[in-house]
């Protein structure tokens, strides 16, 4: 049984080894850039937010006047 335990074991470290390594390659510099730039890509809440609050405003103003027009 303890040599299935430590066969188990190396299996796991080599897979582990195997993914750092894989990680860390040259080949996925790019992709792991690219990746970490990601969450920047994503659009300013805080902007969007102001931005839809002022088209609401522009919007229920020109609907205002175009009531008005129409009486």
């Amino acid at each position: 049984m303890s040599i299935l335990n430590g066969i188990a074991t190396l299996i796991a470290l080599l897979t582990f080894i195997g993914i750092v390594w894989w990680a860390f390659s040259r080949g996925r510099a790019k992709a792991n850039r690219d990746a970490s730039m990601l969450p920047f890509a994503q659009p300013d809440e805080t902007g969007q937010a102001a931005r839809e609050e002022a088209e609401e405003k522009a919007g229920g103003a020109e609907q205002k006047k175009q009531g008005e027009s129409h009486e």
